[in-house]
Order: C-alpha cells, then structure tokens, then sequence
C-alpha cells in the first residue's frame, strides 16, 4: 500500500462519525444516521425471527414451509435456529457496533439461505410460493441489515471506542 493510500485510509477513519458517508457524494445519509436506526432494524427481525416465521408457517405454509404433510423434523430445526438467531439479534440491538460479526452473518447467512432455496424452488414445481414467500423476505432482511450496519474502518474503530 503506498503512502498516499495509507494516508487517504488514516483521513478518512479520523474523520468525526457525524461526517463520513457510506455511500458516494451523492446522497447526504451518513453512517450515524444509518447507524441510529440499526437497534430498530434488530429488534424487528428478532421478534420476526423468534415468532414470525412459525406464525407464517401456519398462515402460508406453501411460502414458508419445506416438507409440508406431517411433523417436519426440518421445520422444527429451522424454527429452533432461527428463534436462536432471534434471541442473540435482540441482544445484539443493545449495542449493535459490538455485535457486528453476528448482523454480517445475519446478512450473508440470509443471502446463502435465500439463494439455496430459489434454486430449490425452481427446480421442483411444488416448492414455487417459496419465490413470493420466504425467499424474498430473506432477502430483504438481509438489504436491510446491509444497509443499515457500518463497514469498513471507520466502523471498527467507532466499534473499539475510537474515531
């Protein structure tokens, strides 16, 4: 890394929080006001993914269960991890800068999960609500959380206590 980048890269994480942006010139949101709706963003997907998912697995089954006919083993297991996920979510919501390993494996995990069940659901007929139900909702957790959650140096140093 040259001089000038390593010099660019100590500018812009000495930068005060209020005033960098994670996004190009063109907008005027900044991390700290993207950042202060973060707890909010947490809080809904915890409670969502502790009593959402088997709520809409009454609701709409053919868009959110897998294995539908009797007792599925599989949605048991999905229900325990994602109330599990749940739970540490909410937790996270109370100080979203020291949690952020588990909201980017919330985001990426939900994007694997999403992409592994649309394949899943083009190549069987039967599973296609899955492409209006919980394909999408994945999805948008995950842009959700991805945009609202800091990145990059600055928001490491912001997570240890420094600017």
């Amino acid at each position: 890394m040259s001089l000038a980048q390593r010099q660019s890269i100590k500018q812009f994480a000495g930068q005060d929080r209020q005033s960098y942006s994670l996004v190009s010139g063109a907008t005027n949101v900044t991390e700290a006001d993207r950042t202060k709706y973060l707890p909010a963003a947490l809080r809904l997907v915890g409670v969502i993914f502790i009593f959402g998912i088997y709520t809409l697995s009454i609701v709409w089954p053919s868009g959110c269960v897998w294995h539908t006919g009797h007792t599925s083993h599989y949605l048991q297991m999905i229900l325990g991890v994602y109330a599990t996920l749940g739970v540490f979510l909410l937790i996270a919501s109370r100080n979203p800068l020291a949690n952020l390993s588990l909201i980017w494996f919330t985001v990426w995990s939900s994007v694997v999960h999403a992409g592994i069940m649309a394949a899943q659901a083009l190549a069987n007929p039967e599973q296609r609500g899955h492409l209006l139900g919980d394909v999408p909702a994945l999805l948008i957790v995950a842009v959700v959380l991805a945009v609202l959650t800091p990145r990059g140096t600055p928001a490491i140093a912001v997570s240890v206590g420094k600017k």
